[in-house]
């Protein structure tokens, strides 16, 4: 079984969560139950998809967990753009978020080519 936790893609994904908890407090109460509640689930299942894949014996199975994280990072991503076009952060708090993401994306795109190249 694989340690998800020296996972590269695990630990980038982990650290977006817990810079998306800290913005989403900041959000109008209206949406606490909206568009909080949907971006906060959408990142967490990016890390939670990558642990859980990691506990699988075979790499198929290890594979299709690491499709739907990359999935629940696009979910993420959409809803980030929408907060950002509501107003919700700041264009420099988006750029940070965003940066963020986008090393989650490039590392998680390569353990799927490198597991890929395994099978």
């Amino acid at each position: 079984m694989r340690n998800y936790k020296n996972i590269k893609a695990f630990q980038l994904a982990d650290d977006l969560v817990v810079e998306i908890y800290k913005v989403t407090q900041q959000f109008p109460k209206e949406e606490i139950y909206g568009l909080t509640s949907q971006l906060r689930r959408a990142a967490m299942s990016v890390p939670s998809n990558i642990a859980e894949g990691a506990s699988r014996q075979h790499q198929k199975d290890y594979l299709q967990f690491l499709y739907v994280a990359r999935a629940s990072l696009a979910e993420t991503e959409y809803l980030l753009h929408l907060t950002n076009k509501l107003g919700y952060l700041t264009a420099e708090l988006f750029g940070k978020i965003e940066e963020r993401k986008q090393e989650v994306a490039k590392t998680l795109f390569g353990l799927i080519e490198a597991v890929k190249r395994e099978l």
